[in-house]
């Protein structure tokens, strides 16, 4: 359930879909090979709504966008032709949350006792913010009825797991060519939630890098982002909320062993304000980003040069 492309026309991509999807993720292949061992995954910004999930929902579709991480994988979408894979979520967020652990789960979503492999007493699985989750923002319940726990395994073996086994073999790749691996998990959040994090004297945040507070990577990673963004003369911060998510903690030093950080952006950079609408700015802020990354394999070639800091996972 992977689709593959070599040149993305991302320009053509809707910005909506609901129930066309004929995969779970889409990996864009780095053009004329690698360059560096740095994959760009984007979990949260899948746009493809399942029909009978949209139909069911106890709110409108309007509001179930809300969890989106509107439009990112386009803001990367120069990876692939400076040399790095792009992996991008198809489902939304919403549906199936791809930076969760499989089994973190919210028992009274569903209509039967929690089977063994459920996760059900995590701080995010009691908080209904599991990989399936129960709320969107304000505590607004997404599902009319209980779900059964077959669904929730389907859900999980057709779009979580395709999804992982993808990142997992492309870090892979990276550190059998170059000795390590570079993950930047690229995400946005509303500018809701970086209004609320700073106080009235201070300038919101456009950019929070999360490297779990220094442990998820090496710090020239996280040092060069944080450069790169204010020489633009964007406002950084770091792991202040978004510390980084599962992906960041699972794939990082402490887990699988690679350079691992994630990228939280402001979306009032790029979209109308309580609208699903890319403004004038999202040229000029992809133009931004595709420089640095294109000047990241030079500027991170340290990391590779000197190896990578730790052994793979089991088999999952």
């Amino acid at each position: 359930m992977t689709e593959k492309s070599k040149s993305p026309e991302f320009d053509a991509w809707p910005l909506l879909g609901v129930d066309d999807c004929s995969c779970a993720h889409v990996l864009h292949e780095p053009e004329g090979g690698w360059r560096a061992p740095i994959i760009y995954s984007s979990p949260h910004s899948g746009r493809c709504y399942p029909a009978n999930f949209v139909r069911e929902a106890a709110v409108p579709l309007s509001r179930l966008r809300a969890s989106e991480d509107f439009a990112v994988d386009l803001l990367f979408a120069a990876a692939p032709k400076h040399g790095s894979p792009l992996l991008a979520a198809q489902r939304p967020r919403v549906w199936l949350d791809l930076n969760r652990a499989a089994g973190e789960l919210t028992a009274e979503m569903f209509d039967a006792p929690a089977p063994d492999w459920a996760q059900t007493d995590t701080e995010r699985a009691r908080a209904g913010l599991g990989v399936i989750p129960q709320f969107i923002s304000e505590g607004q319940g997404i599902y009319t009825r209980p779900l059964r726990w077959d669904e929730a395994k389907e859900r999980i073996e057709g779009y979580w797991r395709p999804y992982h086994e993808a990142l997992r073999g492309l870090l892979e790749q990276a550190r059998e060519r170059f000795g390590t691996a570079v993950l930047i998990d690229c995400h946005s959040m509303p500018e809701s939630a970086a209004r609320a994090m700073t106080p009235l004297s201070l300038r919101q945040p456009d950019i929070i890098l999360g490297d779990g507070e220094g442990t998820s990577c090496d710090a020239l990673l996280t040092d060069t982002l944080e450069r790169l963004f204010r020489q633009a003369g964007l406002n950084v911060r770091r792991n202040r909320v978004y510390t980084g998510g599962y992906i960041t903690r699972h794939y990082g030093l402490e887990g699988f062993g690679a350079h691992a950080v994630q990228i939280e952006i402001n979306r009032r950079l790029y979209t109308k304000p309580f609208a699903y609408e890319l403004t004038d700015d999202f040229l000029r802020l992809r133009q931004l980003i595709t420089r640095i990354i294109a000047r990241l394999p030079e500027l991170l070639a340290p990391l590779w040069e000197r190896g990578g800091r730790a052994q793979p996972l089991a088999a999952e």
